[in-house]
């Protein structure tokens, strides 16, 4: 905590005095500008050559409450409880510590990360994994620059405990121009998306929801299915939380005819013994136990859910302690939903003592539990297999090391096909012509109908200047499309080279046009791409995404997160499209792109996906280079 032009030489002497750990408080490194960085780097040289773990610098300090430790900026030390929670902001830390305090949620360990030099996000993940205080794990992060190494971590930790993270500033980050549909389309939010979606982390998009579903996880038992029963005293909050549930893809679970007959012979009359239970507005404590207790020993509830709203002659605290009991007693995860604050605090206060997370509207609960249900099939999940097929990198890299020697970093058409063809993606065939003359030849022998489109490696968007032409069915409609091809092309990009025209054959009719791409992230490495295809994609952006490396499961999935997915599946009676090729294009793009770092953008669009059993076939294709070789490593 001393100014920060004396850290240095204090680190080296806790080196020298065999000290193996130190936590920086002290800001103006990194965060400071170039002096800052140089100093911050002085400091990284030290802990390496005494073998130093560093916390920080420009960080609140770390706190864990199970051994009474407080080395942190904080003021107070907060009540402890299952929570581990580590922030890249300071002061966010700070504001968490202060709500602790308040009693809203306990924690087990608390780290600011502050610039992270060296302990960063992973290091925490590894540890707390094995810390018997911690249930749950919390992470606000800025940024994760070891982004592979994150997924491998998190994807081994979600199966011991839930990690929940929410991720900063995305909506500004990875700006950088782009000149693919893919580039366009993706970006720093869909990378962490993607990342936290394969490694079985919750992302969530508000502090308000990162402890909404801390609170179910710390204190509850994990859920074991999806179906959920209500209580309520009222119909109109009742029927919201059911609504609720159901849009948060929960199942309202249907009682069993045993269940409905003892509810129907303690409840009153106007009761409702289905689900959800109203034990209306008068209910004494001993009716709303009893309702409680009944849903909750049903062989088909997974989850409870209390509501009560503060009517007339209600003994709330004693209906609270009805709902403490339950959740003493039974595996199954309760939660709260007291609705109301002045009349409702004493109550609220008896559930958060005793463990039971309490949410002001249903729609919070919801949402809480849909993240149970979520960590159930994450931890379901079986490890993943990644598939390597057998490809010939050397013919793609003739055609890359082609273009750097023509200091070009576009690769169009008529080159990146050849790329996917040594990757064992089917193409149409296809042949670059420098005259019209050797257009009509080259069809003739590649058979009628075909397609020209210009070929130039400066014009990738070729549609925009007329640079396509499909069903050309003979030799004179060959050589017109040709000729108005090259002028156009000469008239609105004079200064584009021109390779002439390639002539290629019309692909069967029907299919369904989709996008397969890629856009390399600065700290995940390749994102890949699936979605509709053709002209609309940038308008209609029906995409999803992952990162590469991922397996055949994972695909799959990307196949059905479209909006579109019920073309893939046939409509009106039409058989469905070929999936397994899709699943199949997807893993050989993924393989390609980590083969090959240098690939910083790949479009194929459209990919024809025709019907089952009949493949697919990549008409058009386009590749981006790093500028420089060796600039676009894998993360």
């Amino acid at each position: 905590v001393i100014p920060y032009p004396h850290v240095p030489a204090a680190l080296r002497t806790c080196g020298e005095k065999g000290i193996q750990a130190a936590i920086v408080i002290s800001a103006g490194f990194r965060e400071a500008g170039m002096e800052g960085v140089e100093r911050e780097r002085e400091l990284i040289a030290i802990a390496r050559e005494f073998n130093i773990r560093l916390i920080g610098p420009n960080c609140l300090g770390v706190i864990d409450t199970f051994t009474s430790l407080n080395a942190s900026f904080a003021a107070d030390t907060p009540p402890g409880g299952p929570m581990a929670f580590t922030s890249q902001s300071g002061a966010l830390g700070a504001a968490i510590l202060d709500w602790a305090q308040a009693g809203r949620l306990g924690l087990s360990k608390f780290v600011s990360l502050g610039n992270k030099a060296d302990v960063n996000e992973v290091d925490l993940l590894r540890a707390w994994a094995e810390d018997e205080h911690t249930r749950v794990i919390l992470i606000y992060c800025e940024e994760l620059a070891n982004g592979q190494e994150f997924i491998r971590a998190a994807r081994e930790v979600t199966r011991k405990k839930p990690v929940v993270a929410i991720k900063s500033g995305v909506t500004q980050s990875g700006s950088r121009a782009v000149s693919s549909h893919t580039g366009s389309l993706a970006g720093s939010e869909q990378a962490y998306q993607a990342a936290f979606r394969q490694a079985g982390v919750l992302g969530v998009d508000s502090m308000k929801s990162l402890f909404d579903i801390a609170l179910a996880f710390g204190y509850q038992p994990l859920l074991r299915g999806d179906r959920i029963a209500i209580v309520t005293n009222a119909g109109g909050p009742g029927i919201l939380a059911t609504d609720a549930m159901e849009r948060a893809g929960l199942t309202i679970a249907r009682f069993e005819i045993e269940t409905i007959k003892a509810l129907e012979q303690y409840l009153p009359d106007t009761a409702s013994a289905a689900n959800p239970v109203d034990v209306l507005g008068d209910a004494t404590p001993d009716r709303y136990r009893f309702a409680l207790e009944t849903v909750a020993a049903a062989p088909n509830v997974d989850g409870i859910l209390a509501m009560l709203v503060p009517l007339a002659a209600l003994d709330i605290e004693s209906m609270a302690e009805a709902v403490v009991a339950l959740a003493d007693r039974t595996p199954k995860p309760v939660l709260a939903c007291f609705m109301g604050e002045a009349r409702m605090e004493a109550g609220i206060k008896l559930l958060m003592a005793h463990g039971v997370p309490n949410y002001s509207f249903p729609e919070r609960a919801a949402l809480a539990f849909r993240a149970m249900a979520k960590y159930r099939r994450i931890r379901a999940r079986p490890n993943p297999e990644f598939a390597t097929f057998d490809v010939d990198q050397a013919a793609t890299r003739v055609v890359l090391d082609k273009v750097r020697a023509e200091g070009r970093v576009t690769v169009g058409d008529a080159e990146a096909r050849r790329i996917l063809q040594s990757y064992g993606l089917r193409i149409p065939k296809s042949e670059v012509a420098d005259t019209p003359e050797r257009a009509v030849e080259i069809a003739s022998q590649i058979g009628y109908p075909v397609v020209l489109k210009i070929a130039s490696p400066d014009i990738l968007h070729k549609t925009d200047v007329g640079g396509v032409k499909v069903g050309l069915r003979n030799a004179e409609d060959v050589r017109d499309a040709f000729e108005l091809m090259v002028y156009r092309a000469q008239r609105y990009l004079p200064e584009a080279e021109l390779w002439g025209c390639q002539v290629q054959k019309m692909a069967p009719p029907g299919g369904l046009e989709v996008l397969v791409g890629m856009n390399r992230d600065p700290q995940f490495g390749p994102l890949v791409t699936f979605g509709l295809g053709g002209i609309h994609v940038e308008a209609l952006k029906d995409v999803t995404f992952r990162i590469a490396p991922f397996s055949s499961q994972e695909a799959e999935a990307m196949l059905n997160e479209i909006r579109a997915r019920a073309l893939l599946d046939g409509v009106r009676g039409q058989p469905p499209a070929d999936k397994a090729a899709v699943v199949d294009a997807l893993l050989r793009v993924g393989q390609l792109v980590q083969d090959f770092p240098e690939i910083v953008e790949l479009d194929i669009n459209p990919l024809v996906v025709y019907l089952q059993g009949q493949g697919t076939m990549a008409i058009d294709m386009r590749l981006v280079l790093a500028e420089e070789p060796g600039k676009a490593e894998q993360p």
